[in-house]
């Protein structure tokens, strides 16, 4: 367990815009999927009142043997060795192999999290986000699970011959703006403007 003192000025501003950015509904959605997965109920200590805050959802996942299990079911060998003992570099360890795991079965670098972010409890909405990633990954694989978040959209990679992009070259869009053609015909500017002294102006020649 990793434990902190109080933050203030900007960590603690920063850590109070991540709470408010954890769901506590989309968390226990997110380890029911597990748990579905898994095929087991996971284990909270608090007496029993089932998951309450952010702290219990980190609780039931910080080690990484659920994470890594979960990431070998949906991809086979995807850890090669998961660790059960307690000592914290060991958990952080298997966090790591949760998340070359996650990269190997399809996921990018803006799906995953760090991991403070699960184990010191700095980001937990990013571990969310996480697994709804891995449950979209999933329907798209066709992975026989069920189903959470949004699949994953399939590649629709367009190629052009040399001929349509050269031709495309040609346009400028309207969006961008264009000065194409614009010139100055046309324009006229007068004589410049003169300010004379306040007084008897007789004595003033007038200046064209």
């Amino acid at each position: 367990m990793a434990y902190h003192g109080p933050s203030y000025g900007l960590s603690r501003e920063c850590q109070m815009k991540s709470q408010a950015k954890f769901s506590l509904e989309r968390a226990k959605e997110a380890l029911s999927w597990v748990e579905a997965v898994l095929g087991r109920k996971l284990e909270i200590v608090n007496n029993g009142h089932g998951m309450r805050d952010q702290l219990d959802f980190a609780y039931m996942l910080k080690d990484g043997v659920v994470l890594c299990e979960l990431i070998n079911l949906l991809c086979p060998n995807a850890v090669k060795k998961v660790n059960h003992p307690t000592a914290p570099f060991k958990q952080r360890e298997n966090l790591e192999l949760f998340l070359k795991g996650c990269e190997t079965y399809g996921l990018k670098s803006q799906d995953l999290f760090q991991v403070n972010d699960l184990y010191e409890h700095k980001n937990l909405y990013m571990v969310v986000d996480c697994i709804f990633a891995l449950g979209g990954m999933a329907q798209k694989k066709g992975s026989n699970v069920p189903r959470l978040g949004v699949k994953v959209a399939d590649e629709n990679k367009r190629i052009f011959s040399p001929e349509t992009i050269a031709e495309g070259g040609k346009f400028i869009g309207l969006q961008y703006g264009s000065n194409r053609g614009a010139t100055q015909h046309g324009i006229v500017f007068g004589n410049s403007r003169k300010i004379l002294p306040t007084g008897n102006l007789s004595n003033w020649k007038l200046i064209e």
